[in-house]
């Protein structure tokens, strides 16, 4: 399996190779150079957890790999929590949440950053110099990796967030690792942080002295075990049911959304995918007027969303470059502050669920379709992160506590420490060659 740029097709290189640069020389997301296809009737019959569902769909993109072999004890690593797929409201609603915040930072990027530090690990021999992992955070991303990679030989991590717009927990899972991970607390956004790591990767004196590689959604890595939940939950689905599973996809760099896309385009049993943006309306807007604008992003309480010029509407266009097909495939809502802190309070009185705000917009979204389209229809709203990450913003509204997964409470134990930095890329590098002296 070969993969390419999505801005040189003719520049291709292997699984290992891909993760390792994160980003492509060019500046562009490594995607296949041809689609694999996933036997759905076949795999039927097969055990559906996450390790078996994963160590299938995954292998294919690894063959021929110098991870190929590795790739069963690396799924077995990564997946060791589990991803349910919830029936929510009076039977016959049709209506699902597929949890995926029970892993040791009770977000959904737990199984990629796992899946993608379990290969580092692999890659990286002893004697080579140092990887340097960096990562541009809007709250969750940045937590799971530390998580993931802290302690692993052979890697260093700097986490870039932006000052004061993440929430207190998120902010302490940032901030609480130390040895190998370091946390820059930025003088700007999230699009400010994206920027500089993205400058960082095509900076000369930056490739010299470091192997960087990258942790966010804009490594291949961190994609495919995304879609291996999405794999899992609808093929339990048609089990069960003989019916496409549809999602409402919480949506802010379209990692997530990629990753379903994908698996669909695999040939999963995957219906509508329905994007739920905050007040962040770039992707609507585009769907709706066709004019690709970014611009500054919005702070909601649905902070991990507040991205403005989303990395992975590349892959999404270099998958569908035609605008009429890219609105068949996806389709996309923004929903206002007002309207999240709402549904919080609805959903907890009507179905007992207590959603994060990100969840809650993708529960609002779902309300707001046609009753048509939920009717009859089999639909899962994607639950990325625990209400217990964010109980300045829920507890208010729900009018009690949240309880605190165990995870999170053994981080608050921890003592915190994180550097400020300038939102440029000379600032970066200035912070990374220092910390390589030191």
């Amino acid at each position: 399996m070969e993969f390419c740029s999505t801005r040189d097709a003719a520049a291709r290189l292997g699984f290992a190779a891909a993760l390792r640069r994160g980003l492509a020389p060019d500046g562009g997301l490594y995607v296949p150079v041809s689609w694999p296809t996933f036997d759905a009737a076949s795999a039927l019959a097969d055990e559906l957890s996450l390790p078996a569902v994963a160590g299938r769909f995954i292998a294919p993109f690894a063959a021929g790999d110098v991870l190929e072999a590795r790739i069963p004890d690396i799924v077995r690593d990564a997946f060791n929590f589990p991803a349910p797929l919830v029936e929510v409201g009076e039977p016959g609603l049709g209506l699902q949440v597929l949890e995926l915040f029970h892993g040791p930072t009770a977000a959904f990027k737990d199984f990629g950053a796992r899946f993608l530090a379990a290969c580092f690990e692999r890659l990286v021999q002893p004697g080579e110099r140092p990887v340097n992992i960096l990562v541009a955070t809007s709250g969750d991303t940045g937590g799971a990796v530390a998580a993931a990679f802290h302690g692993r030989p052979g890697i260093k991590v700097s986490v870039l967030f932006p000052r004061g717009l993440v929430s207190p927990t998120q902010e302490r899972q940032l901030t609480c690792w130390g040895g190998n991970v370091r946390s820059f607390a930025v003088a700007g956004t999230f699009d400010d942080c994206q920027r500089m790591v993205k400058e960082a990767f095509l900076d000369a004196d930056l490739a010299s002295r470091f192997e960087l590689s990258s942790a966010n959604s804009i490594n291949l890595g961190r994609l495919l075990p995304q879609a291996v939940y999405y794999a899992a939950s609808s093929l339990a689905t048609w089990r069960r049911h003989g019916e496409k599973l549809s999602y409402v996809i919480p949506s802010g760099n379209l990692g997530n959304v990629v990753a379903c896309v994908w698996a669909r385009r695999l040939g999963l049993p995957i219906g509508d995918i329905l994007l739920a943006h905050n007040a962040n309306r770039t992707v609507p807007d585009f769907l709706e007027t066709g004019v690709w604008q970014p611009r500054p992003s919005v702070a909601t309480p649905a902070s991990a969303m507040d991205v403005g010029n989303p990395s992975n509407m590349e892959r999404l266009r270099a998958l569908y470059p035609d605008l009429g097909a890219l609105r068949a495939a996806v389709r996309a809502v923004s929903i206002d502050d007002g309207a999240i802190r709402a549904r919080i309070r609805t959903d907890d009185q009507r179905f007992g669920q207590v959603w994060c705000p990100h969840t809650a917009v993708a529960a609002e979204a779902w309300a707001r379709l046609p009753e048509a389209e939920r009717v009859g229809r089999r639909w899962a709203l994607v639950a990325t992160a625990s209400p217990a990450k964010f109980p300045e913003i829920v507890e208010p509204l729900i009018g009690r506590s949240v309880p605190v997964p165990v995870a999170l409470q053994e981080l608050f134990g921890r003592p915190t420490h994180c550097e400020s930095l300038e939102a440029s890329l000379a600032a970066l590098r200035s912070a990374l060659v220092q910390g390589d002296r030191a």
